[in-house]
């Protein structure tokens, strides 16, 4: 659990950090409470056998409203709504689960990944601090090639939308109501 919240923390706290008007301490007090806060929300909503359990609830969301776990952070940094607001996009959401934390800047975004691993392995895919967007990542593990990697991300990782409709597959897929509910569960 430690290492999917420290991706997702250091992910937002280097977004602020890329501001002029807040300093170094300010954002390292930031990363440490975001990090407190969300390790005591996910203590008994952790689940690694079944990592899509309770990913809702462990689910950071913008959505031009600021999530409180965030704001909280920065009211304890010296760091205002104002300026969290300013700083942050308008319209994100980082899913943190068991070996994957996934980003998706604005509603209809790519889906880009801060960190992967698998249960059976100890290669780790992560961004690095100053990447967005999933095509620049970073392997830290030598046993397979970059493009490896990025093969194996392209064919595992499916917008929420896709997952679900593929978790009903009974559903016609014409039906207009299965569409919107699937698009429903996706925000």
């Amino acid at each position: 659990m430690k290492e999917e919240i420290k991706s997702a923390v250091d992910f937002l706290t280097n977004i602020i950090r890329s501001r002029d008007d807040v300093n170094e301490t300010q954002t390292r007090q930031f990363n440490d409470s975001l990090t407190n806060l969300l390790s005591d929300r996910y203590q008994d909503h952790w689940f690694p056998e079944k990592p899509f359990k309770g990913s809702g609830y462990r689910c950071i969301r913008l959505n031009h409203n600021m999530d409180p776990l965030i704001l909280q952070a920065g009211n304890m940094c010296g760091l205002d709504l104002l300026f969290l607001e300013s700083s942050l996009p308008p319209e994100l959401t980082i899913w943190v689960d068991p070996r994957d934390v996934s980003f998706r800047i604005g509603e209809n975004g790519s889906v880009g990944v801060l960190y992967q691993t698998t249960r059976d392995s100890q290669s780790q895919v992560q961004a690095t601090p100053s990447q967005s967007t999933s095509t620049h990542m970073v392997q830290q593990s030598s046993d397979n090639s970059f493009h490896q990697m990025n093969r194996n991300f392209n064919n595992t990782i499916m917008a929420c939308k896709d997952q679900f409709m593929n978790v009903l597959p009974s559903i016609s897929r014409e039906a207009v109501h299965y569409q919107q509910f699937a698009g429903f569960v996706s925000s």
